[in-house]
């Protein structure tokens, strides 16, 4: 086993670590994004309901970030982003029945 053959393994082992590296950031990111955009529909849903304040908001927010970056931990990137894709159609679905309602 050559020099060559030792400097070949250890390029291969670094792009290896970056990939797997890269994809953890990108999971952790994209469960972040979510789990913040339906926090702060949520929140903002319940802060009309009830009418707390902007305390109670942020409260609501990091509750529902923290619950939502714990299920989806075990999620794959796929699934999560089908997860976003139902989020998003019920969202339009709301917006529709506001836009229609009397």
């Amino acid at each position: 086993m050559g020099i060559g053959d030792k400097m070949r393994g250890l390029a291969s082992s670094a792009q290896e670590g970056v990939k797997s590296s890269t994809i953890s950031l990108f999971h952790i990111g994209l469960r972040l994004v979510t789990g913040l955009l339906l926090g702060l529909t949520l929140a903002l849903i319940g802060q009309e309901l009830m009418g707390y304040g902007t305390f109670a908001l942020l409260f609501v927010m990091v509750v529902v970030v923290a619950a939502l970056m714990k299920i989806l931990a075990n999620w794959s990137i796929g699934q999560i982003l089908i997860f976003d894709l139902i989020c998003v159609l019920v969202v339009m679905l709301l917006r529709m029945y506001i836009l229609v309602a009397p």
